[in-house]
């Protein structure tokens, strides 16, 4: 039973991800941020509780690659897809309701534009397949780890909804812009860029220092800035990855 621990913690992270799946459809985007920040929580202590016990398996990689797909991969898409019909002010489906109780198509309403964010949750399948059988990702990463791009991508929804600032309501509010990160986010998932992880092996400062540091700037931030934060964390995240190199891949 030890053993099923990770695995339990992943089905959490699963769970997560399929009620965030829900709140997205229903253009609920803050729920969906909630349970995506819980399932991302969840996916974090499988692959420490796995080391910590011995239980790492097969069955257990693979799992963890289907919860996240979902968590991380499908809802970030969704979200995507709403933001974008937020902007161009139309839906992919339009129902409505008839007198008979049945659902007729109401072709006005609808535009396929807002489609094109589905590609993140294609670059996110393709990212987390490559991840699976990539052995030079077992203490770094390459490309931009799917959990740190449905923060990014969520982190719109975020802001739009608390934080009213006029020039980042304009920014999130233009279908190109929207566009254009989802293009980046399909590119930095998949791109050859060696990043490093936050994955302790020891506490000292000296091997950690740049991790201390990350969540240093991570915690000041996020006090400051609130969720408009989290896009530039990535950035330096990014930044810090490719400038302070002391791993190997």
């Amino acid at each position: 039973m030890v053993k099923q621990i990770p695995n339990i913690i992943t089905s959490l992270n699963l769970l997560c991800g399929t009620v965030a799946v829900i709140f997205a459809v229903s253009n609920d985007l803050v729920a969906a941020a909630v349970f995506v920040f819980l399932g991302i929580f969840f996916d974090f202590f499988d692959g420490l509780a796995a080391r910590l016990l011995n239980a790492q398996s097969e069955v257990g990689l693979q799992f963890d690659s289907l919860a996240d797909m979902v968590t991380s991969g499908l809802v970030p898409g969704i979200v995507m897809v709403k933001l974008l019909e937020r902007a161009t002010n139309s839906r992919v489906i339009s129902f409505s309701s008839e007198t008979t109780e049945t659902m007729s198509w109401n072709a006005t309403e609808v535009s396929l534009f807002p489609v094109i964010g589905l590609l993140i949750v294609v670059a996110s399948g393709y990212r987390l397949a490559k991840f699976n059988v990539d052995a030079r990702q077992t203490t770094s990463f390459i490309g931009l780890p799917t959990p740190a791009n449905a923060l990014l991508i969520l982190s719109f929804a975020l802001i739009l909804a608390f934080q009213d600032v006029n020039w980042v309501n304009e920014l999130l509010g233009n279908k190109w812009f929207l566009v254009g990160m989802t293009v980046l986010s399909c590119l930095l998932l998949n791109a050859e860029i060696p990043l490093f992880a936050l994955k302790f092996k020891t506490w000292d400062l000296k091997s950690n220092a740049k991790r201390y540091l990350f969540l240093l700037f991570c915690l000041v931030s996020l006090f400051f800035l609130k969720f408009m934060a989290i896009p530039l964390i990535i950035g330096i995240y990014i930044l810090m990855s490719l400038v302070w190199k002391d791993y190997k891949v």
